[in-house]
Parts: structure tokens; C-alpha cells; sequence
């Protein structure tokens, strides 16, 4: 019977991910500028942040949970600015030569990290999971940690199958796009990367209610 936890878990992961946010536009970016490979390694960076976020709200570690959500406001400005620097970041890059295609990407650890810690700071990730899997009756003291765990893979599985699907969907497409093209799309990512990093750091400022 663990399979349709399983199957709950893909479709939770891969709905929590789909919705096109600040991971979505790097993801897209460095599918684009890199090739295939560098923008799944971004979105498997967002899929295990995803996956300690549903640990966190599968197996009641309520402890862990409570912390983050204490500090979500850290969370918010740490995310915020890094938002920022890798907007500016993207801003400045410039595309590969043409002679230089096929060099092989040597960013992958660093494209997977940066998504990583974007997603861990995002407050919204595991209030998300907490109230999903609440409402849905999936926590571990439910269903127990055999369910859960397999919960958790599901939930890595949706996420990662999300960025699968839109990282060589991206690559395919950027192969018939101009050269010059590319430089415009590096301006605009990172102008809307600064866009959001920096309404997350006002926002903080803007009493609640």
C-alpha cells in the first residue's frame, strides 16, 4: 500500500514545484546559457531543499519546524539578498562563445548549492508542506514512518521529475534561438531576480496587517 504515498508524494512535489518563481528563472537561465545538465542540477538543488522541507512536515519534527518558523524573518532577508547577488550576477554574465559550446559546464556543485540554500530560505516552502500535509492527514503519527519516508521520496520524485521536464524542454528551445539573444535573456533574469529579492527585503519592513 506504500505506493499510493508514493504517488501522493510525486504529485505534492511536483505541484509545489511547477509554479514558476525565482528557482524557475535560474533554472531556465542556466538551461539556456549552460545547456541541459547545469539547470537540472539548479532544479535537483530546489528538489532537496523540497525533500528536508517534507521531512520536516511528514515525520512531526515539530522542534525543527517551530525553530524555522521563529527565525522565518532571517530566512525571508537572507533569501531576499541572496536573491539580489544572484540577480546582479546573471545580469553581468555573459554568454558562452560559440568556439567555446562545447566546453563542458564546471559550475554544477555551485548551480545546485545556490538552489539549495534559495529554496531552504523561502518560509513559504514549509509552511506550504505543513499545511498540505496536514490537511491531507500525512504526518508520520498518521500514517507512520514507513508511509512517511516513502511520502518524502515522492515528494523529491514530483519535484525532480518538474525540473526534468523543464530543464531539456528549455535546452531544446534555446538551441534555435539567436546568439545575440542570449545576452538579453541573462539582463532580464537578473533584473527580475533583483525585482524579487528586492520586494522580499522591503516587505520586511512593511508592518503585517
Amino acid at each position: 500500500m506504500e505506493i499510493k504515498y508514493l504517488i501522493k508524494g510525486i504529485v505534492i512535489g511536483f505541484s509545489i514545484a511547477a509554479p514558476v518563481g525565482p528557482i524557475g528563472l535560474l533554472c531556465i537561465n542556466r538551461s539556456l546559457t549552460h545547456g541541459a545538465l547545469a539547470g537540472l542540477a539548479t532544479g535537483l538543488g530546489a528538489a532537496t531543499a523540497d525533500a528536508v522541507y517534507g521531512c520536516l512536515a511528514g515525520f512531526g519534527l515539530t522542534v525543527i519546524t517551530g525553530f524555522l518558523l521563529d527565525i522565518k524573518c532571517l530566512l525571508h532577508l537572507a533569501g531576499g539578498l541572496f536573491l539580489i547577488f544572484l540577480g546582479r550576477q546573471t545580469f553581468k554574465q555573459a554568454p558562452p562563445p560559440r568556439e567555446n559550446a562545447n566546453t563542458p559546464f564546471q559550475g554544477y556543485v555551485s548551480a545546485y548549492l545556490s538552489a539549495l540554500a534559495l529554496t531552504l530560505t523561502n518560509p513559504m516552502t514549509i509552511m506550504a508542506f505543513m499545511a498540505i500535509f496536514a490537511g491531507l492527514g500525512l504526518g508520520v503519527t498518521d500514517k507512520g514512518y514507513a508511509a512517511s519516508a516513502t511520502l518524502v521520496a515522492g515528494v523529491f520524485t514530483g519535484s525532480a521529475l518538474w525540473w526534468l521536464i523543464l530543464t531539456f524542454g528549455t535546452a531544446i528551445i534555446g538551441r534555435h534561438l539567436k546568439p545575440g539573444f542570449q545576452d538579453s535573456i541573462n539582463r532580464l533574469t537578473g533584473i527580475i531576480l533583483i525585482s524579487f529579492g528586492a520586494w522580499a527585503v522591503i516587505t520586511l519592513a512593511i508592518p503585517a496587517g
